[in-house]
């Protein structure tokens, strides 16, 4: 059993828990507050768990020189890389306003720290989690600087070798045991080809004692149920109000209808996974009782006989009669009455 925890005040992950879906809104807001809002709306009203977004603090997370390069791209907010994501980053006041707002709506607010002193804010606006984007993966004095403050963590992990991710897992591991692994291939949007869903599993061999979740950019939504299936404890996808918006992400990101969809599928491949226990149910009774196979005489069997196996079919049969699978039990066993071709053989004929 994976380790459980709770990632959230009153929200457990792992095990038997729900898989926990995180709207990423990420900056598809577009730099604008209302859409934030919007957007967190949105999350809720989908049925996500959370609703997440990047916060950075420029001059910690670039040099001078990535901020003053020109930006000349269609995406682009500004002549430089600089202006584009001064556009497009809220205040601390505005994430206030968000974190309060998300609250009042009634879904989880959290952001990726995209930078150590990014992290020390939403550390000081007491987020329930932090998110690490994978950008910050390998940027082992970040993690262990997170990882010392002792918030649950959810860890992705696009463009990283597994000899990386034993080495993440080592050095959260030592400071702090709540935290989860997604698996994530940093393209947008994603080629199935590129997903490798069976990272999950190998995450689950490699990392048997904290849950394994999918980060996911892919367009459509079966994949990252897909996801789910094998035993993703944590979704994670980015979503967006209008696929058609300037940005980088929109295109690799789930419309509402989506999220919806999303939602609604894993909720349902849940309930189809049930138990590991084989058995009998009580919903397959009538079936059974109309369709279900027992043993019939081949022949008629005087009284006395010792039964023989070439005396024995399995047929539908009414009354039903001897298990078909207990057939081979019933050889050398002496018949009590006569039972006519054809008849049941039932339990109290032997």
């Amino acid at each position: 059993m994976p380790l459980v925890f709770e990632l959230c005040p009153g929200r457990m992950v792992g095990g038997d828990h729900p898989c926990f879906i995180i709207a990423e809104i990420g900056q598809n807001h577009q730099g604008d507050i209302e859409i934030a809002k919007k957007m967190i709306k949105m999350a809720k009203d989908c049925g996500a768990d959370c609703a997440k977004f990047q916060k950075s603090e420029l001059e910690y997370k670039f040099n001078k020189r990535a901020l003053e390069r020109p930006y000349t791209s269609k995406h682009s907010w500004g002549k430089t890389y600089g202006e584009h994501k001064r556009h497009l980053e809220f205040s601390h006041e505005q994430y206030r306003e968000l974190q309060k707002y998300a609250e009042k709506v009634g879904i989880i607010f959290t952001a990726s720290g995209m930078d150590e002193m990014a992290v020390e804010f939403l550390h000081e606006i007491n987020v329930p989690f932090f998110k690490v984007g994978s950008g910050d993966t390998n940027n082992f004095p970040y993690l262990e600087k997170t990882a010392k403050k002792g918030r649950p963590m959810v860890v992705s992990s696009g463009m990283q070798s597994m000899e990386t991710m034993r080495q993440v897992y080592k050095t959260v591991k030592a400071h702090n045991e709540n935290f989860a692994i997604l698996q994530c291939t940093s393209a947008y949007p994603l080629e199935p080809e590129h997903v490798n869903l069976r990272v999950i599993t190998e995450y689950q061999k490699e990392f048997p004692d904290i849950p394994i979740g999918y980060s996911g950019h892919e367009s459509g939504i079966n994949i990252s149920v897909a996801a789910v299936a094998l035993g993703a404890k944590i979704i994670e996808r980015h979503v967006t109000l209008d696929k058609t918006w300037k940005g980088n992400d929109h295109s690799a990101s789930l419309e509402p209808s989506e999220l919806s969809e999303l939602v609604h599928s894993i909720r349902l491949v849940e309930r189809a996974l049930g138990s590991s226990l084989k058995q009998m149910l009580p919903c397959e009774k009538p079936c059974h009782d109309k369709l279900g196979k027992s043993v019939v005489a081949k022949v008629k069997i005087p009284k006395g006989t010792v039964l023989t196996l070439d005396m024995l079919a399995v047929k539908v049969a009414e009354p039903i009669g001897v298990k078909a699978e207990d057939i081979f039990q019933l050889v050398g066993k002496t018949v009590m009455k006569d039972v006519e071709e054809d008849e049941s053989v039932t339990p109290d004929l032997v």
